[in-house]
C-alpha cells in the first residue's frame, strides 16, 4: 500500500491523473473541528517532509503526518 506522500507525487506526475481533483483534509490546529480540506489545484509544491498550499495569507507548509484523507473525484483513496 502505498503512504499519502507516494499516492500525491503519483497523481502530481502521472498524466492519466487531474491533480486538481484531489483533496486532502489534514489536521489544522484552531480550524472548526480541528480539520481543514485543501485541493489539489491550491498545492504548489509537494516536498519531502511537507506538501505548500497557497492561501490568501502566503504559502502554508503541511507536514506529511498531519494529512488524515486524500479524495480523487469524491472516492476516497487513503485514510488515517
Amino acid at each position: 500500500m502505498l503512504t499519502s506522500h507516494e499516492l500525491l507525487l503519483k497523481f502530481w506526475h502521472d498524466s492519466r491523473y487531474v491533480f486538481s481533483e484531489v483533496q486532502v483534509e489534514y489536521v489544522d490546529r484552531g480550524a472548526p473541528g480541528d480539520r481543514s480540506l485543501v485541493r489539489g489545484k491550491d498545492i504548489v509544491n509537494l516536498d519531502i517532509y511537507y506538501f505548500e498550499v497557497a492561501s490568501e495569507h502566503g504559502l502554508k507548509y503541511i507536514p506529511y503526518h498531519r494529512l488524515r484523507k486524500l479524495v480523487y473525484f469524491s472516492n476516497t483513496i487513503w485514510e488515517r
